[in-house]
């Protein structure tokens, strides 16, 4: 006989630009299947920055165990390969102990990465190289980079923001040092096996002007949450990952005495717009996601229940 193959970990993931609504069904379904939730967002890892980057606060958590959140120092750099490993930990415990793991996040690359198992260029980094970088983007910006990286990579650079400098600088390291593009990596581990089983719910909007409407009342409510506080102290501070993040840099202005508060809280509205479009870009390409819309079923209970329908007919807890 031969040998018993290992069984894939069930798993749920939420996915959706921000301000959907990922937080409350995410904690929904954990409650309901008796799980735990595990972040996939690239900002709400840092300590400090609480108010920017929407990280749910205690009541919305409701009482689920949260993963990956509020764990990490802004000035300390955090890969992509690091997420998927810390992830792909906490999953594993998790479902050792009998709970299902619920992924919830809008960070793109990570739920694809982790999900997907896709792996990651080896090319073991470089310092020399990536202070070169990281100099180029402080004398002439980070779109600078992401240009030089449209330039050898072109699907990676459309992917990614200028304000995912990070990302740019290690994306670039990767064709440097080892001659193939980050996209060409990901396509050749296209074949690896997932080790989950796993159902994915995307959130979305049927008439965009709601996305944004609730987008812009999110803004309004961080400011009077005390962003502008949070943003002085990021700002001042030496966390230059921080202060790549939307809801700082964009009342640098403000703090600096160059522009009124108002328009900068617009810029930012903006910026955050800006972002949702983004996101949805990268997931409406997996055609795996099962699209919910909050718009047209009015009221939570529906979301809740549809989504549970959805889970049951994919027959990922059998």
């Amino acid at each position: 006989m031969g040998e018993t193959l290992p069984t894939k970990i069930p798993l749920v993931a939420v996915v959706g630009p921000t301000a959907s609504g990922k937080t409350a069904l995410g904690v929904s379904i954990a409650k309901h299947y008796g799980g735990e939730v595990v972040s996939a967002d690239s900002m709400q890892i840092y300590r400090t920055m609480d108010i920017a980057t929407a990280k749910p606060t205690l009541e919305e958590m409701g009482g689920i165990p949260h993963h990956l959140i509020d764990f990490w120092e802004p000035q300390r750099p955090f890969s992509l390969a690091q997420y998927v490993e810390l992830a792909s930990k906490a999953i594993a415990d998790i479902h050792s102990r009998g709970k299902l793991p619920v992924l919830v996040g809008g960070t793109g690359l990570y739920v694809n990465t982790l999900l997907d198992n896709i792996a990651l260029g080896d090319s073991g980094g470089n310092e020399e190289l990536r202070a070169k970088l990281l100099r180029e983007a402080e004398e002439k910006g980070n779109g600078f980079l992401l240009d030089e990286l449209r330039a050898v990579d072109p699907e990676t650079a459309e992917n990614l923001h200028e304000n995912n400098l990070l990302r740019i600088i290690r994306a670039i390291e990767v064709y440097q040092l080892t001659g193939i593009t980050m996209s060409q990596w990901v396509k050749q581990s296209r074949d690896r096996e997932s080790p989950y089983r796993f159902c994915i719910i995307g959130l979305n909007f049927k008439d965009r002007q709601k996305l944004y409407d609730r987008i812009n009342c999110r803004v309004d409510e961080m400011m009077q949450a005390g962003l502008l506080e949070e943003a002085k102290k990021v700002l001042n501070g030496p966390l230059q990952t921080a202060a790549q993040a939307i809801g700082y840099k964009e009342l640098k202005p403000y703090l600096d005495g160059g522009l009124p508060l108002e328009v900068c809280v617009e810029k930012l509205k903006q910026s955050t717009r800006r972002y949702a479009k983004r996101q949805l870009t990268w997931f409406r390409r997996d055609s795996r996601i099962h699209w919910i819309y909050p718009d047209e079923e009015k009221i939570f209970a529906n979301i809740f229940e549809k989504s549970i329908k959805i889970i049951e007919k994919s027959g990922i807890l059998c």
